[in-house]
């Protein structure tokens, strides 16, 4: 569907996008995340055509975004961060308006348009002066004009940016509705939403690609063991044997030991799971298990975690650990010292 390959953009001296490289493929929604100034938007704004890359390529259905702009262009619906729209015209006025830009028959263009209203929800509101509406029903709008023309790919770049969180549902809804029938790249700062609505995510950090897979793929970079939390009524002592008899568990603490009820957190290795035979295990006992939690890897722990590896070359991170060291000994300097020994 859409093939990145070394694209480079270069703003003087400095690289906002640096030799990425991925793939689109059909019927997927797509998270695109990066810490701010990562090079998200950049990276939209090439792909839309709205901005030229220094080097590289963006080939979109066989049509290279650069060489063939107007052909590639057909295949994709671009909401960028501000919508771009008019706040003087009704939102029909506007839609009317994209369609002739985009070059959507009149046959045809008045049937979409119906039909797109319909499912953004914003067919009452048809009529009303876009300056007029609220935040949530201008990003539908927004999300409207993205779909005239029937693309094949649709790129939202944060859409629930300024939304209230009942209006931010409402576009998820949206977005999961989109994907049943295009491929979507959402670009979003909400981790959370990019986890809820996403099939695949492609994580940038400093201008560079550090992750392109599905959720599960990235946790199991991150870690290669799985946590599990229990709270049992019972002995502590008879818990612990108990537990002793599965070779798999690596780890066990004892988080809390009180009136009768133990917490236990458990280590296993990832993929490992043991919680149907610890039941019964303790059920045989009369242990009973209150509670029994299998946790894996939030997207913020793996999120954080490959892009916290890209903050910096290794000399510079050297010299900010050189600056705290020196800071901590200036500090120790500072103290009054009573006989030549610190006070």
């Amino acid at each position: 569907m859409i093939e990145v390959k070394n694209l480079t953009k270069n703003y003087g001296t400095t690289p906002a996008v640096d030799d990425v490289s991925f793939k689109i493929r059909d019927g997927r929604i797509y998270g695109f995340l990066g810490p701010n100034g990562a090079g998200k938007s950049t990276t939209m704004n090439i792909i839309s055509g709205c901005l030229a890359a220094s080097s590289g390529s963006v080939i979109i259905n066989g049509y290279d975004i650069a060489k063939n702009p107007i052909e590639a262009k057909k295949q994709i619906g671009y909401l960028p961060e501000i919508p771009p729209l008019y706040a003087d015209m009704t939102a029909q006025e506007y839609l009317d308006f994209v369609a002739q830009a985009k070059g959507v028959r009149p046959d045809r263009a008045k049937k979409q348009i119906r039909e797109i209203m319909e499912q953004t929800g914003i067919a009452h509101m048809k009529d009303r002066l876009i300056g007029s509406l609220s935040k949530g029903y201008k990003q539908r709008v927004g999300i409207a004009q993205a779909m005239l023309g029937n693309p094949d790919v649709i790129i939202l770049d944060e859409p629930t940016v300024g939304l209230d969180p009942q209006q931010i549902i409402e576009i998820r809804e949206l977005i999961r509705t989109l994907g049943q029938n295009k491929t979507v790249i959402l670009s979003s700062h909400i981790l959370a939403e990019i986890s809820e609505v996403c099939d695949h995510i492609i994580i940038i950090s400093r201008g560079k690609i550090v992750a392109d897979s599905s959720l599960e793929e990235l946790e199991a970079r991150i870690s290669d063991q799985t946590t599990l939390r229990m709270s049992i009524k019972g002995n502590k002592t008879g818990i612990l044997e108990i537990i002793d008899r599965f070779p798999s568990v690596r780890e066990c603490t004892v988080l809390k030991d009180s009136d009768g009820m133990v917490d236990l957190e458990l280590k296993l290795p990832r993929g490992t799971d043991i919680r149907d035979d610890l039941f019964f295990a303790m059920a045989e006992k009369r242990f009973a298990v209150v509670n029994i939690e299998q946790i894996t890897a939030s997207l913020e722990e793996v999120f954080l975690s490959l892009t916290d590896r890209t903050q910096g070359t290794p000399d510079k991170r050297a010299l900010r650990e050189k600056k705290r060291r020196e800071k901590i000994l200036g500090n120790v300097g500072d103290k009054k010292q009573v006989g030549g020994d610190e006070q």
